[in-house]
């Protein structure tokens, strides 16, 4: 009597591949907080990130209107880089997942 090796279904994943995750980008998101006035805020995006009063403004008023804006976006190392200097400037901020 011979039996043929029975076939078992493959449960389905439903997390992400840990290489696809990996490849994700971070983010540094600044938070608004009671404290720092909106030119300083605006002043720190320009002089940290090098951005243009424009868009420096703009993620100002995320912050202060919505309570949070991402700021920079790239490998985990380079975002909490990011949050560190955005501390040191007095900024509350976090790094995410995109």
């Amino acid at each position: 009597m011979s039996s043929a090796p029975a076939e078992l279904e493959q449960p389905e994943v439903a997390d992400a591949d840990p290489l696809e995750a990996a490849d994700r980008p971070w983010t540094t998101v600044v938070w608004n907080d009671p404290v720092n006035l909106m030119s300083y805020v605006t002043y720190v995006f320009q002089t940290y990130f090098g951005y243009p009063r424009s868009k420096a403004e703009k993620l100002m008023m995320d912050v202060h209107q919505r309570g949070k804006a991402s700021v920079s976006t790239g490998s985990r190392e380079e975002m909490e880089r990011d949050v560190s200097a955005m501390h040191g400037y007095g900024l509350w901020a976090t790094l995410q997942h995109d």
